[in-house]
């Protein structure tokens, strides 16, 4: 029997599935009953065939919009970092990739030069959130800060930073490649007191914490900042040459190795 010999079904159960929006199991149904009927299956078996099928769907729509919400860049994996040319410890890594840091409300902080990984761990570990069912939000630390200057025209900076922190996990990359202003740094503040033991923050940065004052212009702002985003955080020091310089050294080009 072809797809368009298989018997639609009947009208009642149509309407009821798409008032129930099981879209997938009204796709499927009139094939997956057919087929229940030439082989003789038992009901549970047909059941559970359509509610399986239901459920996948449902969990890769999630998924997907979860990932779309986040707004990564580009897409990495952890499965792609390469730990051990990283400086990152594997027994640090592991931790991290198990996201238990992220359900004890736990930061992260990565500092170290550019290259080195800090970004693609934080979007690696995003995306393995995401694929376990958490919400996820990625920002370069500017346009967070340009997120929370608009809210300041309507005075909604508290109404914007709780739809931020409805994420499980808030991403703030690049945070030092543009200094703030006064305003900007004690926005920043907000946000990272708003989210201090309620939500995990991921944050990458170049400078190391003794030189957070070049881009934070006041130094109890930045003082106080840290304060709230170490207290509970795992803190990873990155180190070494670019990965980007090396694969340009390996593909030909890039500037020469210092000798």
């Amino acid at each position: 029997m072809t797809a368009s010999e298989v018997p639609p079904l009947a009208p009642d159960l149509e309407s009821g599935l798409r008032r129930l929006k099981l879209r997938t199991m009204r796709a499927l149904a009139p094939e997956v009953l057919q087929t229940a009927k030439v082989q003789r299956w038992a009901p549970d078996e047909l059941l559970r065939t359509l509610v399986d099928a239901e459920i996948t769907a449902r969990d890769q729509a999630g998924e997907a919009g979860r990932r779309r919400a986040a707004a990564f860049p580009v897409a990495k994996s952890l499965d792609e970092f390469k730990v051990a040319e990283s400086s990152i410890p594997q027994a640090t890594f592991d931790y991290l990739a198990s996201l238990e840091w992220i359900a004890a409300r736990e930061n992260l902080v990565l500092v170290g030069p550019p290259g080195t990984g800090k970004s693609h761990c934080l979007i690696g570990l995003g995306e393995a959130a995401i694929r376990s069912g958490l919400r996820v939000r990625y920002f370069a630390a500017a346009a967070l800060v340009e997120t929370l200057y608009r809210g300041l025209a309507d005075n909604s900076v508290g109404r914007v930073i709780e739809s931020l922190l409805r994420a499980d996990l808030v991403v703030v990359d690049e945070l030092g490649f543009a200094p703030l202003d006064a305003t900007g740094s004690q926005l920043l503040f907000r946000f990272v007191a708003a989210a201090y033991e309620r939500r995990s923050l991921g944050i990458a940065s170049h400078w190391p914490f003794e030189d957070w004052g070049r881009f934070l212009p006041e130094h109890s702002t930045a003082v106080a900042l840290l304060d709230r985003l170490l207290h509970h955080s795992i803190t990873v020091v990155t180190s070494g040459d670019s990965f980007r310089m090396k694969e340009a050294r390996t593909r030909g080009g890039g500037p020469p190795t210092t000798l």
